[in-house]
Protein backbone atom coordinates (compact mmCIF):
# COMPACT_ATOMS: atom_id res chain seq x y z
CA UNK A 1 0.00 0.00 0.00
CA UNK A 2 1.20 3.44 -0.85
CA UNK A 3 2.48 5.75 2.05
CA UNK A 4 -0.19 8.26 1.03
CA UNK A 5 -4.22 8.61 1.15
CA UNK A 6 -6.20 11.34 -0.34
CA UNK A 7 -9.28 11.59 1.15
CA UNK A 8 -12.66 14.22 0.16
CA UNK A 9 -14.41 16.12 2.56
CA UNK A 10 -17.46 17.38 1.72
CA UNK A 11 -18.44 19.41 5.30
CA UNK A 12 -17.50 19.92 8.45
CA UNK A 13 -19.43 16.85 9.45
CA UNK A 14 -16.66 14.66 7.18
CA UNK A 15 -13.89 16.56 8.83
CA UNK A 16 -15.07 15.28 11.85
CA UNK A 17 -15.62 12.08 10.83
CA UNK A 18 -12.04 11.50 9.75
CA UNK A 19 -10.49 13.08 13.21
CA UNK A 20 -12.93 9.72 14.46
CA UNK A 21 -10.93 7.74 12.15
CA UNK A 22 -7.48 8.75 13.19
CA UNK A 23 -8.94 8.08 16.94
CA UNK A 24 -7.52 4.52 17.35
CA UNK A 25 -4.33 5.25 15.80
CA UNK A 26 -3.42 7.56 19.25
CA UNK A 27 -1.25 6.17 21.23
CA UNK A 28 2.06 7.08 23.47
CA UNK A 29 4.98 8.14 21.19
CA UNK A 30 2.48 9.03 18.25
CA UNK A 31 2.63 12.35 16.74
CA UNK A 32 0.41 13.63 14.10
CA UNK A 33 1.10 17.15 12.02
CA UNK A 34 -1.63 19.24 11.04
CA UNK A 35 -1.06 22.00 7.95
CA UNK A 36 -3.25 23.72 5.87
CA UNK A 37 -4.37 27.24 5.79
CA UNK A 38 -5.92 29.24 8.05
CA UNK A 39 -9.61 28.05 8.27
CA UNK A 40 -8.99 25.31 6.52
CA UNK A 41 -10.40 22.81 9.55
CA UNK A 42 -7.44 21.32 11.20
CA UNK A 43 -9.19 22.29 14.83
CA UNK A 44 -11.82 20.61 13.45
CA UNK A 45 -10.42 17.52 12.60
CA UNK A 46 -8.93 17.29 16.14
CA UNK A 47 -12.01 17.78 17.55
CA UNK A 48 -13.60 15.18 15.68
CA UNK A 49 -10.46 12.75 16.90
CA UNK A 50 -11.32 14.25 20.33
CA UNK A 51 -14.65 13.02 20.72
CA UNK A 52 -14.05 9.55 19.24
CA UNK A 53 -11.68 8.88 22.30
CA UNK A 54 -14.48 10.58 24.68
CA UNK A 55 -13.33 13.61 25.36
CA UNK A 56 -16.66 15.81 26.03
CA UNK A 57 -15.28 18.98 27.47
CA UNK A 58 -14.62 22.23 24.54
CA UNK A 59 -12.18 21.77 22.62
CA UNK A 60 -10.69 24.75 21.45
CA UNK A 61 -7.61 26.06 19.15
CA UNK A 62 -4.79 26.38 21.28
CA UNK A 63 -3.14 29.34 19.29
CA UNK A 64 -3.34 31.42 21.97
CA UNK A 65 -2.27 28.88 24.77
CA UNK A 66 0.12 27.50 22.72
CA UNK A 67 -0.71 24.04 23.99
CA UNK A 68 -3.88 22.45 25.15
CA UNK A 69 -3.70 18.91 27.29
CA UNK A 70 -6.50 16.50 27.46
CA UNK A 71 -5.90 13.11 29.89
CA UNK A 72 -7.70 10.24 28.27
CA UNK A 73 -7.76 7.61 30.60
CA UNK A 74 -3.40 7.30 31.62
CA UNK A 75 -2.53 9.48 28.17
CA UNK A 76 -1.56 12.89 28.14
CA UNK A 77 -2.32 14.06 24.53
CA UNK A 78 -0.87 17.93 24.01
CA UNK A 79 -2.41 19.59 20.95
CA UNK A 80 -0.12 22.11 20.43
CA UNK A 81 -0.63 25.54 18.17
CA UNK A 82 2.69 26.96 16.49
CA UNK A 83 0.94 29.64 14.12
CA UNK A 84 1.98 32.46 16.18
CA UNK A 85 6.09 31.40 16.39
CA UNK A 86 7.92 33.92 14.62
CA UNK A 87 11.22 31.75 14.13
CA UNK A 88 12.63 28.67 15.48
CA UNK A 89 14.16 29.48 18.10
CA UNK A 90 11.07 30.56 19.93
CA UNK A 91 10.04 26.60 19.87
CA UNK A 92 13.64 25.86 21.11
CA UNK A 93 12.92 28.18 24.28
CA UNK A 94 9.41 27.24 24.86
CA UNK A 95 10.67 23.90 26.24
CA UNK A 96 7.92 22.05 24.68
CA UNK A 97 11.10 19.46 23.13
CA UNK A 98 10.27 17.80 26.72
CA UNK A 99 6.40 17.08 25.84
CA UNK A 100 7.54 14.92 22.83
CA UNK A 101 8.21 11.62 24.78
CA UNK A 102 7.33 7.86 24.47
CA UNK A 103 4.96 8.40 27.42
CA UNK A 104 2.99 11.09 25.68
CA UNK A 105 0.56 11.70 22.30
CA UNK A 106 1.27 15.09 20.52
CA UNK A 107 -1.23 16.56 17.66
CA UNK A 108 0.88 19.60 16.11
CA UNK A 109 -1.08 22.66 13.92
CA UNK A 110 1.50 24.77 11.87
CA UNK A 111 4.86 22.33 12.54
CA UNK A 112 6.56 24.03 10.03
CA UNK A 113 7.23 26.95 12.34
CA UNK A 114 9.62 24.64 14.02
CA UNK A 115 11.09 23.29 11.01
CA UNK A 116 13.92 21.37 11.19
CA UNK A 117 13.65 20.98 15.35
CA UNK A 118 10.73 18.35 15.22
CA UNK A 119 11.52 14.65 14.73
CA UNK A 120 9.42 13.14 11.34
CA UNK A 121 5.83 12.78 12.68
CA UNK A 122 4.01 9.23 12.63
CA UNK A 123 1.30 11.10 10.43
CA UNK A 124 1.72 14.26 8.64
CA UNK A 125 -2.21 15.20 7.44
CA UNK A 126 -2.49 18.38 4.77
CA UNK A 127 -5.69 20.09 4.12
CA UNK A 128 -6.16 22.00 1.10
CA UNK A 129 -9.48 24.10 0.17
CA UNK A 130 -11.32 22.36 -2.73
CA UNK A 131 -13.98 23.43 -5.03
CA UNK A 132 -16.27 22.54 -2.66
CA UNK A 133 -15.42 20.92 0.95
CA UNK A 134 -11.54 20.20 1.24
CA UNK A 135 -8.95 17.13 0.57
CA UNK A 136 -6.85 15.81 3.19
CA UNK A 137 -3.58 13.93 2.45
CA UNK A 138 -2.50 12.00 4.47
CA UNK A 139 1.32 10.94 4.80
CA UNK A 140 3.16 8.37 7.04
CA UNK A 141 6.88 9.02 8.32
CA UNK A 142 7.67 6.08 10.29
CA UNK A 143 6.30 2.28 11.08
CA UNK A 144 3.97 3.22 13.37
CA UNK A 145 2.63 5.95 10.84
CA UNK A 146 2.19 3.21 8.18
CA UNK A 147 0.32 1.17 10.43
CA UNK A 148 -1.50 3.91 11.72
CA UNK A 149 -2.34 5.00 7.83
CA UNK A 150 -3.47 1.51 6.73
CA UNK A 151 -6.10 1.25 9.12
CA UNK A 152 -7.49 4.44 8.76
CA UNK A 153 -7.85 3.31 4.99
CA UNK A 154 -9.29 0.31 5.73
CA UNK A 155 -12.10 2.23 8.09
CA UNK A 156 -12.90 4.39 5.22
CA UNK A 157 -15.41 4.03 2.86
CA UNK A 158 -14.37 3.30 -0.37
CA UNK A 159 -15.95 6.82 -2.35
CA UNK A 160 -13.89 8.82 -0.08
CA UNK A 161 -10.28 7.96 -0.52
CA UNK A 162 -8.22 7.82 -3.65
Amino acid sequence: MPAHLSVELADESATLALGAQLAPGIAPGRVLTLRGALGSGKTTLVRGLLRALGVTEHVKSPSYALVELYTISSLNLYHFDFYRFKDRTEWMNSGFRDYFSSASACIVEWPERAAGLLAPPDLDLRLEFARSGRTATLGAHTPAGHGWLDAVRKRLPPASSR
